[in-house]
């Protein structure tokens, strides 16, 4: 038996299939992916993989009696599809995954980097301190992103498709989690402002059910799910139902397709196969594309549907469900060895060697930035104005600079960023200052601004992020998971600056609307986690002197952590003292 097999519950037969199809890896020695999506030996491989994700996926989250087990479940054919063609750039918006993805990268041997090199150990170490965290940590080996809040996870997959254009970033999307309004407005946004940037691909989950629940797309047809995923703009769509292949009479319209026959669940794997490596090559190939996978909640699991989505306290390995579940998917050792030594071979290596943000981006050198200095009784000047001409200047010295704000720099005080930088819109038009090539990112949305910018900044770009009233509530949530992330990397990134004036605090002026207590409470949460910077600038030469000091490379700043977040707050303040 193989070493990392120790802790495995339980093995199974192989079969004559196995004989036939099992005895070379799929992804040959040197390569790192699949020959042909449509050969057999690598469909058969690719189900055998699925079904280790799942086994994995269930004694893990059954050895705490704790976790998600049945979403993951519904989507290990498409996730080990991706993996068979080469693919492991893959991030999430389902932070409930974590079992799943933690199972993946330890088939690819990315959590040895962490000691973890058993099924034992994989199971001791979930859920634990200094171990495999209940939702995805940026301290996992491997995985490029963290996930928390639904509505995130597209901005990492469109940021890392933005700064690495040669590369595929797959996201998977839950279909409760589809029901936020930030996804489909984000994707339909960044479309517009970077036509050309199509290579990541919303990979949705659609299995029927939102956590504990039927999820609210569950009564929409195929071909309404389709044609909502056109009217966001998506020109292929590619949609892979389970129950086409179903040949054990199961009921309602999401089915499992581990309860079909052999030759019925080789037909579907064959189907998530193609359609994953038709779905890869039309993103790459400057199409955007959607691939959909629809199959029960929980499926080949311990329960079915919504009853799949939670373990609970007595949910234990002893339990006789949870024992028939895992014997009915367990693999012989010679077919986890080969599972392995695909996953291993796929993308050129463990996802914790090759993952693009296992690596540093460079980023250009700035120079000493073009302070000014203006004299205290002389003319006067707006802070955020002369803090405008510095992230300007960055701009103008780093392409993948990104400026993002949802309400306005020219009626913020620093339109010098737009007429130095210019909006980025595919119409171009100088009056307001915009055009193809710009680096302000302006929807009309906190969500879409925070989210980029902070994702940018995880898989190591510089950002600005420019919120002026109290909507920065808005995005805040994404922009505190990923400043938590970031706390937890095991690599250096740049800052994620942001530029908050007082209004983002207080804006009775302007009405209830605008009055948001909650967001002090935000900001003082996330001082607690040693690497949130919030700083107070009271005029154009401080605010200048806080931008310098963000923007630092932790190698000329020794204040600051490996990851870090400024937030600055270019208004005067008479309660200093008492904040």
């Amino acid at each position: 038996m193989p070493t990392f097999c120790q802790g495995i519950r339980y093995f199974g037969e192989a079969g004559p299939d196995f004989e036939t199809y099992g005895k070379t890896p799929a992804i040959a020695e040197g390569k790192s992916a699949i020959a042909s999506p449509t050969e057999a030996a690598a469909v058969y491989q690719t189900l055998l993989a699925a079904d280790a994700l799942r086994y994995l996926t269930l004694q893990t989250t059954a050895t705490k009696a704790s976790g998600h087990p049945g979403g993951f479940a519904s989507i290990t054919e498409a996730i080990a599809a991706l993996v068979m063609l080469g693919h492991k750039n893959i991030v999430t918006e389902v932070g409930h995954h974590a079992p799943g993805f933690y199972s993946t990268v330890f088939l690819d041997r990315s959590l040895e980097a962490m000691g973890i090199e058993t099924v034992q150990q994989l199971g001791e170490r979930f859920r634990e301190t200094h171990g495999l965290l209940g939702h995805l940590s940026g301290q996992i080996p491997g995985l490029l992103s963290p996930a928390g809040p639904l509505g995130q996870g597209q901005h990492f997959a469109m940021a890392g498709a933005k700064l690495h254009p040669q590369v595929l970033f797959p996201v998977t999307i839950g279909d409760g989690g589809l029901g936020e309004p930030y996804i489909m407005s984000s994707f339909g946004h960044f479309n517009t402002a970077y036509p050309n940037v199509t290579n990541f691909l919303p990979v949705l989950v659609w299995n029927g059910f939102s956590q504990e629940h039927h999820s609210m797309v569950s009564t929409q047809s195929n071909e309404r799910m389709t044609t909502y995923w056109r009217g966001g703009g998506f020109k292929e769509i590619i949609l892979v139902d389970a129950k086409d292949y179903d040949d054990a009479d199961q009921s309602g319209d999401y089915v499992d397709s581990t309860a079909f026959s052999l030759r019925q669940r080789l037909a579907f794997t064959q189907a998530v196969l193609a359609a994953t490596d038709r779905a890869a090559k039309s993103a790459l190939g400057g199409t955007l594309t959607v691939l959909i996978i629809k199959q029960l909640k929980g499926a080949g699991v311990h329960k079915r549907g919504a009853q799949a989505h939670n373990l609970y306290a007595g949910d234990t390995l002893e339990k006789d469900y949870i024992v028939a579940a895992l014997k009915e998917r367990a693999l012989p050792a010679a077919a986890w060895e080969l599972v392995r030594t695909n996953f291993a071979r796929s993308g050129g290596g463990p996802a914790a060697q090759t993952a693009v943000t296992e690596k540093i981006l460079p980023l250009p050198d700035l120079g000493d930035l073009p302070l000014q200095e203006f004299s205290v009784g002389g003319d006067k000047q707006v802070a955020t104005t002369a803090m405008g001409a510095l992230a300007a200047y960055v701009g103008q010295q780093d392409a993948n600079f990104v400026v993002t704000n949802a309400d306005g720099n020219a009626a913020s005080g620093i339109n010098n960023i737009n007429q130095a930088l210019k909006i980025v819109h595919p119409t171009t038009d100088d009056t307001y200052y915009q055009g193809p090539q710009g680096q302000v990112y302006e929807p009309l949305s906190e969500d879409a601004c925070s989210g980029l910018a902070a994702g940018l900044a995880l898989f190591g770009a510089r950002t600005l992020w420019c919120s002026y009233e109290s909507f920065a509530i808005n995005g805040l949530p994404i922009w505190q998971t990923v400043t938590q992330a970031m706390a937890e990397l095991r690599r250096p990134t740049p800052s994620t600056v942001a530029l908050f004036t007082a209004g983002a605090l207080e804006q009775g002026r302007n009405g209830w609307t605008h009055q948001r207590p909650e967001i002090e409470n935000y900001f003082a949460a996330m001082m607690r986690n040693g690497n949130v910077f919030p700083l107070f600038p009271v005029d154009a030469n401080s605010i200048q002197v806080c931008y310098e000091w963000a923007i630092a490379p932790a190698t000329k700043a020794s204040r600051l952590r490996p990851a870090n977040l400024l937030c600055l707050y270019a208004q005067p303040w008479s309660r200093l003292v008492s904040l």
